[in-house]
């Protein structure tokens, strides 16, 4: 079983980088030796003192730069006032992680994924889901007071990863007269389950299964289930693997 882990710590693909507005500009020559380090600047910023405030990205966690006044020096990490109040994180949530978090979310609503749960739902849930994941036949069963309660719908993003048959198994379900019907059926039963693996899997199934795991891995992310959610505050989060039973509130909110 995984630990849960922020969401923005995971995210590690180049597809997502920001337009930085420092590129209209030459870089500082210290900010230039920190991006030269594989850290992408994504935006500069007001800061006090003096100082001259850069954001940035360094596998997938958000940075702040500070630039000395003599334009020689620079700084990494959190700025407080005289007051014990932080300056930083309102503006890396600004200028890193909300941008990161609506270029994620979309590409996850534009994944194949069959739907669990009523349409108008106030809280939509992603899960990468293999036919073949007890865990996911488990966490499927751990949610059903949100699901059927119409506070969540949870949206199975099908792979086919842990055994030969997955694929098959994962087009089976997506190819179905009524996907959600099927779904449904296959977790009800559980290790019983009869679903069986298409022989051969439509070319253009194959690629939607292909989009997806390759989109798990983008994540950061090889094991299944892994559920994909906002947290609270609107930030994105994933849990990697099952998650533990007093873990459910934060992923699918109170019942």
């Amino acid at each position: 079983m995984m630990r849960h882990k922020y969401f923005p710590l995971l995210l590690t693909f180049v597809s997502f980088l920001l337009a930085a507005v420092t590129q209209a500009a030459e870089l500082p020559a210290p900010i230039k030796a920190i991006e030269a380090r594989g850290v992408t600047i994504v935006g500069e910023f007001t800061a006090p003192g003096g100082l001259r405030g850069y954001a940035a990205r360094y596998n997938g966690q958000g940075l702040a730069l500070y630039l000395t006044a003599d334009g020689q020096h620079v700084l990494v990490g959190t700025l407080f006032d005289a007051q014990g109040e932080d300056l930083t994180s309102a503006t890396l949530d600004r200028l890193v992680f909300e941008p990161m978090a609506k270029e994620v979310w979309a590409r996850l609503e534009k994944s194949t994924w069959i739907a669990d749960g009523r349409k108008d739902a106030p809280r939509i849930v992603y899960m990468f889901d293999d036919p073949n994941c007890p865990y996911c036949n488990k966490f499927w069963h751990q949610a059903r007071p949100w699901v059927e309660s119409g506070k969540v719908q949870l949206r199975h993003i099908m792979v086919g990863l842990l055994s030969p048959d997955s694929a098959g198994k994962s087009a089976a379900l997506l190819t179905a007269k009524q996907p959600e019907a099927a779904l449904k059926q296959h977790e009800v039963a559980g290790g019983g389950s009869s679903l069986k693996a298409l022989e051969t899997v439509p070319s253009t199934v194959q690629e939607q299964l292909d989009a997806n795991l390759a989109l798990m891995t983008e994540l950061g992310s090889e094991a299944t289930p892994t559920i994909v959610y906002r947290d609270a505050k609107g930030r994105l989060q994933m849990q990697k693997g099952l998650p533990p039973a007093q873990a459910m509130p934060e992923l699918l909110g109170p019942k």
